[in-house]
């Protein structure tokens, strides 16, 4: 089996409980804000929206293993900059001419 299809099959959201599944949302906090802190707004935005996902999956037990750190980032800061009230991705370009 190759790198990525055991990166699919470890991801699928179904497919992770416990341990595993806290491991993966600290994974995925951790690499949108590596992206973030790398300006790659696009990057960190879908991997935010992928740990938010499974983040939503977990129990309240299994929420307070996640550091608080990241849960902070993933749930209140990245909201100011990444929540419906923005303008989506791409739709601030200018023109140039006159």
């Amino acid at each position: 089996m190759g790198m990525v299809a055991a990166m699919k099959k470890r991801t699928e959201p179904g497919s992770l409980r416990g341990e595993a599944l806290c491991k993966e949302v600290c994974r995925r906090i951790r690499l949108a804000r590596g992206y973030w802190d790398d300006h790659r707004n696009s990057a960190c935005r879908a991997e935010r929206s992928r740990a938010l996902e499974l983040y939503d999956t977990l129990t309240k037990a299994e929420k307070e293993k996640i550091p608080q750190v990241l849960r902070v980032w993933l749930r209140y800061r990245s909201e100011k900059y990444f929540g419906e009230h923005r303008t989506p991705p791409g739709g601030g370009k200018r023109k140039r001419g006159s």
